[in-house]
C-alpha cells in the first residue's frame, strides 16, 4: 500500500484476472492524488456523516465503482511457528514505564461516552483503545488488548524500531568493490532509495551516477571487463513473504525485499505506484553498467553482469543514503511500503538478527521494550504491515504512542511526521462534515488491507487532554470503515479526558 494491503474480492462473476486486478487496485491508498470524490453517508457519533471515498493511501489503479467488496470478518490469522529459529539481537535502551494514574486524575468525571460510534456496523470487528498519554490511564477499551492486523499502522514500530536500532542519523551506505582481473562489484547494504538518476519519489537519495564517476576516476583508462552484482547481504530467498498477494508487485506496491536495488525496483522510478520486477538484483546490475558507461569507464558496455557475493574489502567508490530520520519522514506521511521493508531488515541487520522476515519479532520486541512498552503477544511478518498474519493489539499501538507525544529518544522524528487529519499525508481528505471539528488535532497513522483498516496515533483533545489511541475496523468495505474511523476518532476528541470507558 503502501498503505497497503489486500482486500476481499469485488461481488458478482467476473474473470479471474480482471477481479484480481481490481481487488489489488481496492487494496492501496495514494499518496497525494486523489481520484473522485465519491459522497458516502455513513450514520457517525451522531447524526449523518458526508465524507470522500477517497483513501487517502498509496494510489492504485483505477477501478470501476462497481466493482463494491463485501465485507468479511475474519478471526486473527494463525501464524506458523515451525520455521527455524533465527537469531535475536539485544537492544538495551534506558526504559521508561508509563505513568501510573494519580488520584487527583482518576477523580475527574468521565460521563462522555463513545459507545455509540464504536458501534456501528461500518467498523465491522472492531477493535479500539484510548489512554490518557499525561497519566497513563486507561480511558476507553472495546477488546483493545487483542492482538490483530495493523494494516500500515505497523510502520509506526517499524519506525520506532529503526530509531531505537540504528539511530536517526544512521545512513545505509552501497558500495563499489575492485574484485581484480578487472571485474568490479556493486554491493547493496539495503538502500532501496539508490536512483539510477531518472527521477526518483525519494528527493535527495544517492545516484548509480555518482558511484560510476568514482569508479572512472580510480580506475582511470583500466578496462573494466566484467561486473558483478552482490545483494546478498540477507538471503534474497526471503524477498517476498508467501502472505503477500503478488499483485501488489505486478501493480507496484511492494518490491522483492532484496538486499540490493534501484529506484525501489520500480519501473517508472518517478511514480510510487509503479510495476516492480522478479529480479531487482540483476535490474540493479544493469542499471549500474549503464552509469558506468555514461561515465567512460572503459570496457563497460561489453561487461557481462553477474549475480553473486562477492568477498573483495577493497572499496574504490561508495555512496550513503539520507540518515534514517529522513527515510521516516518520506516513509510515514505517504506510507511507502518499500522503505518500510527496508528499515525492517535493515534493523533486523544492524541487530545482528540476519536480516530476515522471521527474525523482525525478536528484533521488534527487544527494541520497542526501551520505550518502556510490553512486547508481549506481539507478532511481526514484515515492515510493512501488508501481511494480514500481523498481530499487534490496539492497546500495544496507544502505549507506544505516549512516548512518542514527548519525542522520548528521537521518537520527535515519527511524531513530526505523523498524518494530521484533514491537513497532511494519508489523512488530508479525511475527517469532513460532522467531523471537521477534529481537523488538525489527530495525529495518526492510517492503514489498509484487503481485510481491515486501521488508525492510531494521538489525538489533541477539545478539553486539551492528550489522548494515544488505536482503533481497527476488521472485516468492513473500506468504504463503511473510513468514515466510521473517522466518527469515532472525532467523538474520542470531543470527550478527552472525560471520555467513558463504555
Amino acid at each position: 500500500m503502501s498503505e497497503q494491503s489486500p482486500e476481499p474480492s469485488a461481488g458478482g462473476p467476473v474473470s479471474r484476472s480482471v477481479a484480481a486486478l481490481r481487488a489489488s487496485a481496492n487494496r492501496r491508498p495514494v499518496p497525494w492524488a486523489i481520484g473522485g470524490l465519491v459522497a458516502v453517508l455513513v450514520v457517525g457519533s451522531g447524526g449523518a456523516v458526508a465524507v470522500g471515498a477517497a483513501s487517502g493511501e498509496q494510489p492504485r489503479a483505477a477501478v470501476s465503482a462497481s466493482a463494491s467488496r463485501t465485507p468479511t470478518a475474519s478471526a486473527t490469522p494463525t501464524v506458523s511457528t515451525s520455521a527455524s529459529p533465527e537469531p535475536t539481537a539485544t537492544v538495551t535502551p534506558t526504559a521508561k514505564p508509563t505513568p501510573t494514574p494519580t488520584p487527583s486524575a482518576r477523580a475527574a468525571a468521565r460521563t462522555c461516552s463513545i459507545a455509540g460510534a464504536a458501534s456501528v456496523s461500518g467498523l465491522g470487528r472492531f477493535e479500539g483503545y484510548v489512554m490518557n498519554a499525561t497519566t497513563g490511564e486507561e480511558l476507553f477499551s472495546r477488546d483493545g488488548g487483542t492482538p490483530a492486523q495493523t494494516g500500515s499502522v505497523m510502520k509506526t514500530l517499524t519506525s520506532a524500531t529503526a530509531l531505537a536500532v540504528l539511530g536517526g542519523d544512521h545512513t545505509i551506505p552501497t558500495t563499489v568493490t575492485d574484485e581484480g582481473d578487472g571485474t568490479i562489484a556493486l554491493v547493496g547494504h539495503g538502500d532501496a532509495t539508490l536512483s539510477a538518476g531518472n527521477g526518483t519519489v525519494y528527493p535527495g537519495a544517492p545516484t548509480l551516477q555518482q558511484l560510476a564517476q568514482q569508479v572512472k576516476a580510480r580506475l582511470g583508462d583500466a578496462p573494466v571487463r566484467s561486473i558483478v552484482a552482490d545483494g546478498t547481504w540477507w538471503s534474497e530467498a526471503d524477498a517476498w513473504h508467501p502472505t503477500w498477494p503478488v499483485s501488489e508487485r505486478t501493480i507496484g506496491y511492494q518490491p522483492e525485499v532484496t538486499a540490493l536495488m534501484v529506484d525501489g525496483d520500480r519501473a517508472n522510478p518517478a511514480a510510487a505506484t509503479s510495476p516492480r520486477s522478479e529480479d531487482p538484483i540483476g535490474r540493479a546490475g544493469d542499471a549500474f553498467r549503464t552509469a558506468l558507461v555514461n561515465a567512460g569507464v572503459v570496457g563497460a558496455a561489453t561487461a557481462p553482469v553477474t549475480k553473486r557475493a562477492t568477498t573483495s574489502q577493497a572499496t574504490i567508490a561508495q555512496v550513503q543514503s539520507q540518515p534514517v530520520s529522513t527515510l521516516i519522514g518520506q516513509m510515514i506521511p505517504n506510507s511507502d511500503n518499500t522503505l518500510a521493508e527496508m528499515l525492517a531488515r535493515v534493523s533486523s541487520k544492524e541487530a545482528g538478527a540476519g536480516g530476515t522476515a522471521a527474525s523482525l519479532t525478536g528484533v521488534y520486541a527487544s527494541a520497542l521494550r526501551g520505550y518502556g512498552v510490553d512486547p508481549a503477544g506481539i507478532t511481526i511478518i514484515d515492515g510493512s504491515g501488508e501481511s494480514a498474519a500481523n498481530a499487534v493489539s490496539p492497546s500495544f499501538v496507544a502505549h507506544l504512542m505516549v512516548p512518542v507525544t514527548r519525542g522520548e529518544r528521537g521518537l520527535g522524528t515519527l511524531a513530526s511526521v505523523l498524518p494530521v487529519s484533514g491537513v497532511s499525508g494519508t489523512l488530508s481528505s479525511r475527517f469532513t462534515g460532522a467531523n471537521a471539528d477534529a481537523r488538525g488535532k489527530v495525529h495518526a497513522k492510517t492503514g489498509w488491507i484487503d481485510s481491515a483498516n486501521t488508525l492510531g496515533g494521538f489525538i489533541d483533545a477539545a478539553d486539551g487532554t492528550k489522548l494515544t489511541f488505536a482503533f481497527y475496523a476488521i472485516g468492513s468495505s473500506r468504504a463503511a470503515a473510513l468514515p466510521a474511523l473517522d466518527a469515532v476518532t472525532a467523538a474520542a476528541y470531543r470527550c478527552g479526558g472525560s471520555l467513558a470507558a463504555s
